[in-house]
């Protein structure tokens, strides 16, 4: 026992405790096999993978109960996710405290506002061009920050804004808009009526964006110190639509104006490919160009056109193709559907260890 517990603290620490026999079995095969398989195989077992709270935050009531759900389907750490209410917290800090799991990222806004009917990560946006809304997303982004110092967490999560397209005088222009056409031209991007349609909402998305820019930067200059003092990563999250803020390129001129701050990037599996079902950029180009300065991934899969969040292997992902990601410094954060079965996760998660250690990828 005692040289268990110096290869795997946390092994020790589950089976003490007597009450997870699935997670149990998963570190007894991790210990057992890395000797077996080589360096694919400890390349396999060091990957570290979460699984969003927001999973399974509204079918358990307490918090304990929600980790251990998570712990039994062979998944390492945590992200709270925006949907943790502050019922769960007091029995997540309590297996946090335990080391029986960490948290490894918080999404914003968490816990879920007292104000708040539901949680919501767009409750306030700190792109706003309104500064009571910017003044709000700063309290509530303020809050998330403390919250994720006091569970060790690495990273906050951030939906950070829109650039809305509407005018009084040119009419509406939206992501929806865009689907519809879109539909009508048999998902095809590269369709004339879509393409002139589109290149109308990035011009005028084009002239708005900077003052968004902006009052988005003035803002971090505010909130950056105090995550730099709390050792925390604020983290951008692409967002699946055309109103999304910052955008790939946007999201460089940011990196670039506060390169010494902790402010990174985060790739939305799901949304990326979103992205290019709607023409707007290469998913993989994308996800290899901001790798650099990329913090963390939430990992799903998607269909055409906005059909995401579903669990890897049931949509049009190559996951095989970033396999990049399992070598990378990154939090792997899996973030599905509360629908999403608990045996289609926990294959998921093998087939995507598989395909980011070098295996066939998601085909076996």
């Amino acid at each position: 026992m005692a040289e268990m517990k110096k290869a795997d603290p946390l092994l020790l620490c589950v089976m003490e405790r007597g009450d997870a026999p699935p997670r149990s079995t998963f570190l007894i095969l991790h210990l057992s096999l890395l000797d077996l398989a080589g360096k694919r195989g400890y390349d396999y077992f060091l990957m570290r993978f979460s699984l969003s709270t927001n999973w399974n935050a509204a079918r358990h009531a307490d918090g304990e109960a929600l980790v251990e759900e998570i712990l039994s389907l062979g998944f390492d750490a945590l992200e709270l996710g925006y949907n943790t209410t502050e019922a769960h917290v007091e029995g997540i800090r309590r297996c946090v405290a335990s080391g029986a799991v960490t948290a490894d990222s918080v999404h914003s806004y968490c816990p879920v506002p007292i104000s708040a009917p539901h949680g919501y990560p767009e409750l306030y946006l700190l792109a706003s061009l309104d500064d009571d809304d910017r003044a709000m997303a700063t309290i509530m982004l303020g809050r998330t920050l403390e919250f994720a110092a006091t569970m060790g967490a690495r990273a906050v999560v951030l939906h950070a804004g829109r650039v809305f397209l509407d005018s009084r005088l040119f009419g509406s222009l939206s992501t929806r808009q865009l689907q519809d056409v879109l539909s009508e031209a048999g998902n095809d991007p590269a369709s004339m009526r879509y393409q002139k349609v589109l290149e109308k909402a990035l011009r005028r998305r084009a002239k708005r964006a900077p003052k968004h820019f902006d009052g988005f930067c003035r803002s971090l200059d505010t909130l950056l110190p105090r995550f730099e003092k709390a050792g925390v990563t604020l983290c951008l999250e692409n967002l699946p639509s055309i109103e999304g803020f910052p955008d790939r390129d946007e999201m460089q001129r940011l990196r670039a104006r506060f390169a010494s701050a902790p402010l990174a990037y985060w790739h939305d599996m799901g949304h990326g490919q979103v992205r290019e079902f709607f023409g707007w950029e290469g998913h993989l180009d994308t996800a290899r160009l901001l790798l650099p300065m990329t913090r963390g991934i939430h990992i799903h899969d998607a269909l055409p056109i906005d059909n995401d969040h579903l669990p890897p292997g049931r949509g049009r992902i190559d996951f095989s193709a970033f396999a990049f990601y399992g070598a990378a410094d990154v939090i792997r954060v899996f973030e599905p559907e509360p629908q999403a079965k608990p045996e289609v996760l926990r294959d998921a998660l093998r087939r995507v260890r598989q395909a980011w250690a070098g295996d066939a990828g998601l085909t076996s």
